[in-house]
């Protein structure tokens, strides 16, 4: 089963029916069709063969959707780095994968020249290109599709499954890059989201996250495999949102807990403007009972669906509308076709209430939920992928009802507005700046974000930093959303007896502060 069987048979059944929308921009399955044919057509033109890369360098636009069924029909592996990396993040990104094209827009182009795309070929989805702008020699435009086949395609092997590289750090701070499969997309998207959340052809769905996270992306499976329609933002704005939602028919809504912070004012003020919502589909970061509280008491028949998903994984728990307030605490019950255990450092099972590394499979990689592998990194994935079980790095336990509850990472990570965000990256980057003897940083509470980062700065004798100073050096070398949003300055960092930092004081000394 090929994701791009999907498309067609959507695109027959109902060729004039609205498939993508954004801003003022929309296709219906039929152009999303042709579209993303002709798209093959010119990267094989390119000399794209299957399983070479095509990078997607785009923020939420219509032109994404078809650059991603593009590259799959061609054959290729989708890379689909966040927008918002800095030039030398999406740098590591290029010289990883090595892609064979490379899909930008007018905004993003800054970003893809200081990252130098090599001798990827570059295509601009502005067909009106920017005047002021250098440009890549041989750059092409989406303005060629009009001139490629729509009817045929490249020929590609029945076996070949591969269809994107979706880049997650590591504990490390070193991205790597996790191989999934259409089979995964159409186990998740087209199998789970149908039998868990009733999904049809009839629902509209609004994504408030970008299509380069897997959450937002996901969402978009869902127009491929279940033929729904979908609205994404550009940028999300509450009082926009609020008017897609009433003026688009929106039944299903997908956004992580941030979020919902930002459109509650309006949810209580107004909730008849979002009387359309059956569902709303809530991950990224812990959901908190305060805010379920809320949006149940504002909008009293939306119902509400949080799980635990990971990159390499998908969704591997999730929690329903009951079960959000019976076991708030919970990240829900193992889906259907999951099997996790947790075990102590020996790999043994510990029982019911005891904590342990949750471990995770779904049969063989990279046929059901599970990432096939890690893109040129065989030993990451044999650390990762023991005997078809994928170590997650987090702590969990069950109850004696069976619900998982987040006891702890082993990741060192910040989870911050839907992003994660690995604390040794951001040491690494404020370790460079002269001055610095060391630093940790941790996550802390943030009444909008979830979390936020703090970095706890222990300088050299006679050095001076400002805290403006470390903000601004990290913001100029790594995502800006990475960067931290308190700095500490610390006469000395607390260790235990063999040296390591003890992230858990800082923490308490920043609450306490």
């Amino acid at each position: 089963m090929k994701l791009a069987h999907f498309l067609s048979s959507y695109a027959r059944q109902t060729p004039d029916r609205e498939a993508l929308r954004c801003d003022d921009q929309h296709l219906s399955f039929g152009q999303f069709e042709r579209q993303s044919t002709q798209l093959a057509n010119l990267l094989a033109r390119h000399g794209v063969a299957c399983g070479d890369r095509v990078v997607i360098l785009l923020y939420n636009r219509v032109e994404f959707p078809v650059a991603f069924m593009g590259a799959v029909k061609a054959g290729a592996i989708a890379v689909t780095p966040n927008p918002r990396l800095s030039p030398s993040e999406i740098g590591y990104v290029l010289s990883d994968a090595q892609p064979k094209v490379v899909i930008f827009e007018n905004e993003t182009r800054a970003t893809l020249m200081k990252a130098e795309p090599g001798n990827a070929v570059c295509i601009c989805v502005d067909t009106d290109a920017d005047a002021n702008a250098d440009h890549q020699p041989g750059e092409s435009s989406f303005a060629q599709l009009e001139q490629e086949d729509a009817q045929n395609l490249p020929e590609i092997p029945a076996d070949f499954d591969d269809c994107m590289i979706s880049y997650t750090s590591g504990t490390t701070g070193k991205p790597k890059g996790a191989i999934i499969t259409q089979s995964n997309f159409i186990v998740a998207n087209g199998f789970l989201n149908a039998q868990q959340w009733n999904m049809t052809t009839a629902d509209r769905i609004l994504v408030t996250t970008p299509l380069a996270h897997r959450s937002g992306f996901s969402r978009l499976m869902n127009v491929i495999c279940l033929g729904a329609g979908i609205v994404f933002m550009r940028h999300f704005d509450a009082e926009q949102a609020t008017q897609i939602i009433e003026r688009q028919n929106i039944a299903v809504l997908n956004m992580v807990p941030t979020v919902g912070r930002m459109l509650m004012p309006l949810i209580e003020a107004q909730p008849e403007r979002f009387a359309s919502l059956r569902i709303a589909a809530v991950t990224g970061e812990a959901f908190a009972v305060e805010l379920k509280q809320r949006l149940r008491k504002a909008l009293p028949n939306l119902q509400l669906f949080s799980f635990f998903a990971m990159t390499e994984l998908g969704p591997i728990t999730s929690l329903g509308p009951t079960d959000q307030f019976e076991k708030p605490a919970s990240v829900g019950r193992i889906n259907p076709g999951v099997e996790v255990k947790l075990v102590d450092d020996d790999g043994n099972a510990v029982a019911t209430g005891e904590s342990g590394e949750i471990m995770v499979r779904t049969g063989p990689p990279g046929r059901y939920l599970t990432m096939r592998a890690y893109f040129n990194k065989p030993e990451a994935t044999a650390e990762t992928l023991q005997d078809g079980w994928l170590k997650t790095g987090d702590m969990g336990r069950f109850d004696e009802d069976g619900y998982l509850y987040i006891v702890d990472r082993k990741k060192d990570m910040v989870l911050s507005g839907g992003y994660n965000i690995y604390s040794k990256e951001v040491e690494a980057t404020i370790h460079e700046m002269p001055g610095v003897h060391d630093v940790a940083v941790v996550g802390v509470p943030d009444p909008m974000f979830g979390e936020a980062v703090a970095a706890f700065v222990e300088l050299s004798a006679d050095a001076e930093l400002s805290a403006e100073q470390v903000i601004e050096h990290c913001r100029e070398r790594i995502a800006s959303y990475k960067k931290p949003k308190h700095v500490r300055f610390v006469p000395s960092l607390p260790r235990n007896s063999t040296g390591k930092v003890l992230k858990y004081a800082l923490r308490e000394s920043f609450l306490q502060e």
